[in-house]
């Protein structure tokens, strides 16, 4: 158990938090925080895990399962609520689902890992604000214009940015489904 991995976990075990502020205390406003401070500390982990040389294989699956997982059972939670509308949510589940399964079966198939893309990570960054501004933007606080326009103007570039890279993701998988294929022939 390495400090990036806890970390990991807690971000975790904070997702029921999350749907208690959201459906056992119907506060949109308690929910958009934790689910802000959760895509906020994203990227605590990795940067723990780099700086102080403690990335390990759990990590590398660890993070962004636990990101896919976050961002899953909020969407779809956020969607029941009505805080964000479910064409929003839908466009996001379908691509991560999508990417999520695709990314399982091709490690099944003998695919070798690779890291995140840069432009994936800023994706999962935009959307991960996006989304708690969109659940501001019905919370009943004074501000809620100011942040239904600031959801809207990530939430777009988002949505771009990760169906942008879900494409990009199609050729890299095949490419390292095609390596990892040959170096277990070579063994």
């Amino acid at each position: 158990m390495t400090v990036p991995n806890f970390i990991s976990l807690v971000r975790l075990l904070c997702l029921p938090i999350f749907l208690w502020a959201l459906f056992g205390r119907d506060s949109r406003l308690a929910a958009a925080l934790i689910l802000g401070a959760l895509g906020a500390t994203d990227w605590i982990d990795g940067y723990v895990a780099r700086r102080f040389n403690q990335v390990s294989p759990l990590g590398a699956i660890l993070d962004p399962t636990v990101d896919r997982v976050l961002f899953i059972v909020g969407l779809v939670a956020l969607g029941i609520d009505g805080a964000v509308p479910w064409v929003i949510a839908g466009l996001i589940l379908f691509r991560e689902t999508g990417i999520g399964l695709l990314m399982v079966v091709a490690t099944a198939f003998g695919m070798e890992r690779f890291s995140v893309t840069h432009l994936g990570k800023w994706a999962t960054f935009v959307l991960m604000f996006a989304v708690p501004a969109l659940t501001l933007a019905h919370s009943g606080i004074a501000v809620e214009d100011l942040f239904l326009v600031i959801g809207w103007l990530l939430v777009i570039p988002g949505l771009f940015l990760s169906y942008l890279t879900a494409w990009r993701y199609l050729p890299a998988v095949v490419e390292h489904l095609r390596a990892g294929r040959a170096g277990r022939s070579t063994i």
